[in-house]
């Protein structure tokens, strides 16, 4: 299970062992090796105390709560692409619209300003997105890349990066090892 990952790349980013972590939180470091190495899932009262002790945002990882990952997205480490302690920021706010019955994940509906993605995704109309989900090849993600929040196709090959727009007119950006990258979500489109 991909939580079991986000908490062992917190817990190891934050300089913490695993004997630390489960004196903190209370939880036997057996249990806490088994959610880490995904054979468990925490609770939600489990979640929330290993969050509160890794001084991190629990809403973040509960998005990870469900998710697995499969080999393509463990050969470019998706781990490494989703952030545990960013939100993302949003400026304005148009409203609410309805969540489609079909994409019950979806956390929220973003607005398309460019035609990056056309004819794909028009220009002006929605998609919806399922935060901190992890892609596979051909999925259309919502990415923060080098301070830009951008659409575009995802594609892994070999364990290398490639985002695309749909527009022919608009450069494939390669993600390189320099390059601040994040996925925000996986893209919905109604």
């Amino acid at each position: 299970m991909m939580i079991g990952d986000m908490i062992a790349k917190a817990r190891k980013e934050k300089g913490m062992s695993k004997t630390e972590l489960a004196r903190l939180t209370d939880i036997n470091i057996g249990h806490l090796t088994h959610i880490e190495k995904g054979e468990r899932n925490p609770s939600h009262k489990a979640l929330k105390n290993i969050c509160k002790a890794l001084d991190i945002p629990y809403q973040q990882l509960m998005f990870t709560y469900d998710k697995c990952i499969n080999e393509e997205q463990e050969s470019y480490n998706v781990i490494k692409h989703i952030s545990y302690s960013k939100l993302l920021a949003v400026d304005n706010i148009g409203g609410f619209i309805d969540c489609p019955p079909d994409i019950p994940s979806s956390a929220i509906a973003l607005k398309i300003k460019d035609d990056s993605m056309s004819p794909t995704i028009a220009k002006n109309s929605y998609v919806f997105v399922e935060l901190n989900s992890p892609l596979s090849s051909k999925d259309i993600g919502v990415f923060f890349y080098n301070d830009k929040i951008i659409v575009r196709k995802f594609s892994s090959r070999n364990g290398k990066i490639t985002l695309k727009a749909s527009n022919s007119e608009i450069e494939d950006i390669k993600v390189g090892d320099n390059d601040t990258f994040y996925i925000i979500g996986k893209v919905f489109v109604k």
